[in-house]
Parts: C-alpha cells; structure tokens; sequence
C-alpha cells in the first residue's frame, strides 16, 4: 500500500524541553493509524509536528514523498492536511454555518461537501444558525470533525475524538469516522484503546517521546503484556 505520509526520527522541543526523541511512523493511504500511549508520552505534539505548530529540528516529514518540515503550517495544511485538535477549538460565537464556511481553502468547498458532512453528522444540519457556544461537547466534537472535511483533505489528523463524550455520542463519532475514512486518510490519537481498537487497522505506540513499537492492530489485541506495558489496560 502506498505510503501517504511518512515521519522519520523527528525530534521536537517546546521551549527548553525534548519533547519528541525520535519519533517514526508511516501512514499506509486509505487507512486508519492508532497513535498510542499513556498521558504525556508525545502523541499531540507528533501531530502539531506534523504539521507544522512545533516544528521538528530533527529528523523529516515527508508527503506524498515530499519533504515538509520547516515549510510553515499554512501551507502544509494547503497540501492536503486537516486537523481536529484536542479540546474542538471551534469558533463558539460563530453559528454552525460560518464554522464550516471559515474552512473554506477555496470559494465553493462547502457546497461541495455539503451533502457528505451532513450525512455524517445529521445534528449539525438541524443545528446549523446556532452559535458554538449552544453546542452541546458532542455536538461541538462533530463540527470540529466536519470543519476538517469542508477543503479537500487527504490526510486528517484527528487528536482524542471521544475525550468527554457520552458512550452513545462516542458510538457516533466512531461510525462517522470509519465513514469519512472512505475519503480520507486518518492519523487518530485515541487514549481510548477500546475505541482506537475498532477503528484502526495499525498502531504506533510512543513512550517518552520515542516510537516504540507499531504493528497490526488486530494483533495489538491480543497481546496484553504490550497493552499492559506501554498503555497500562488490562
């Protein structure tokens, strides 16, 4: 399968601090890749790497076999890329509507996905003159998703989709995502394992700023010391 994206030995400092110690993984296109591991180990800064927001000083970046660090974040997202930070960022006094508009690369992107995203996601349809801020954490969650579809993205990275999400709010997201990963290319982080279990098809693990170990998701399931060890789940 052909290599969408492709990160080797990137090292990463925010301030005085080595964040990311050799970090590699590659993202296989028409995917899902799991990006694992406990709390602090790396996984959002290897996305905000990615793209730009902490640039790597080390190591490189390529897509689509193009190098891309050091190329400013505008115009790596220009290349394809859409990101879901943690925490939704959304613009909470802008309605539904002009949240997606803003996301526009080119005059028209919206009209263009207009019937995909809201197929995904039929809440923001009916919700689509509310501000953000009336948004329940849900709701909020699959406008920051749907934000990322508005351009043409073949690869989204997506940081902790379910965090704070009700178990039926959850089950949606992870049917929208499996959907939208018929169009693109998805790089998760997931503290989630069960949820990161079911939808990728790959893992990377990183423990203390450095990729440890990637594989096979299926067999990552039924390998409980490497669970227990690097994610600390039964």
């Amino acid at each position: 399968m052909e290599k969408l994206l492709e990160v080797s030995n990137i090292h990463t400092f925010i301030g005085q601090f080595h964040i990311l110690e050799g970090v590699s993984l590659s993202v296989p296109q028409g995917s899902i890749i799991a990006l694992l591991g406990r709390n602090g180990a790396g996984k959002t800064t290897t996305l905000k790497s990615i793209l730009g927001l902490t640039p790597p000083r080390q190591g490189s970046v390529l897509l689509k076999g193009q190098a891309i660090q050091g190329r400013r974040s505008f115009d790596i997202a220009a290349m394809g890329i859409g990101f879901v930070p943690e925490h939704r960022a959304i613009f909470r006094d802008l309605s539904v509507l002009e949240n997606l508009r803003i996301a526009e690369r080119q005059k028209g992107d919206f009209e263009r996905k207009e019937q995909f995203i809201f197929e995904l996601f039929p809440d923001l349809k009916r919700l689509i003159k509310l501000p953000g801020t009336n948004l329940s954490g849900g709701q909020q969650q699959m406008l920051a998703v749907a934000r990322a579809l508005v351009p043409d993205n073949e690869l989204l990275l997506i940081d902790e989709p379910s965090e704070g999400l009700a178990p039926v709010i959850i089950e949606q997201m992870m049917a929208a995502i499996q959907q939208l990963s018929t169009q693109s290319t998805v790089l998760l982080v997931e503290q989630n394992f069960v949820v990161a279990s079911k939808l990728a098809q790959q893992y990377v693990i990183i423990e203390e700023g450095q990729s440890v170990k990637h594989g096979l998701m299926a067999d990552l399931v039924q390998d409980k010391a490497t669970i227990h060890r690097y994610l600390g789940a039964a």
